[in-house]
């Protein structure tokens, strides 16, 4: 069985129904592919977290399929911003409570504003981080939303 986040806690305490998925981090290879090709599943469905800082709003989250990147342009509008960027990866585990290859859209330390790209309705159940390496949440997109108070626009 695998261990309790707090992401899953977060969903057990809301009723919002999600698999654990765990597989083989390694210390290398942190990326979505690698989950991807580790859990046998589309890249399509394997969701990366990204935490941007934008010139007027502060931080927010994007969520985007693994093997795009988010446009940072789109990002800004979307957040309310004229400009944004990739938090520092030294900055994550202060900001979120998460590590790299382990941040979850869910349950960081703070709630930021969330946006979800929009391809994530073309599939029952996607992927994101349960907020660990090595474990993934499987969950429906519109259950993903909900718990995440996001909003699901274009970000590529």
């Amino acid at each position: 069985m695998a261990k309790k986040t707090n992401a899953a806690r977060l969903l057990d305490a809301h009723n919002i129904p999600y698999e654990l998925i765990p597989y083989d981090a390694g210390e290398v290879e942190l990326g979505a592919v690698h989950v991807a090709e580790q859990i046998g599943e589309p890249i399509e469905r394997v969701f990366k977290t990204l935490v941007l800082r934008g010139d007027k709003n502060g931080c927010f989250v994007c969520v985007v399929p693994g093997d795009k990147e988010v446009d940072l342009k789109l990002a800004a509008k979307v957040s309310g911003n004229k400009s944004c960027s990739l938090i520092p990866v030294k900055d994550l585990l202060g900001l979120t409570g998460y590590i790299r290859g382990g941040c979850s859209p869910i349950g960081m330390k703070k709630h930021f504003p969330t946006y979800i790209h929009d391809t994530c309705r073309q599939f029952p159940f996607i992927y994101v981080s349960a907020g660990m390496r090595g474990l993934q949440l499987r969950i429906a997109p519109d259950d993903l939303v909900r718990a995440a108070e996001a909003e699901v626009c274009v970000l590529f």
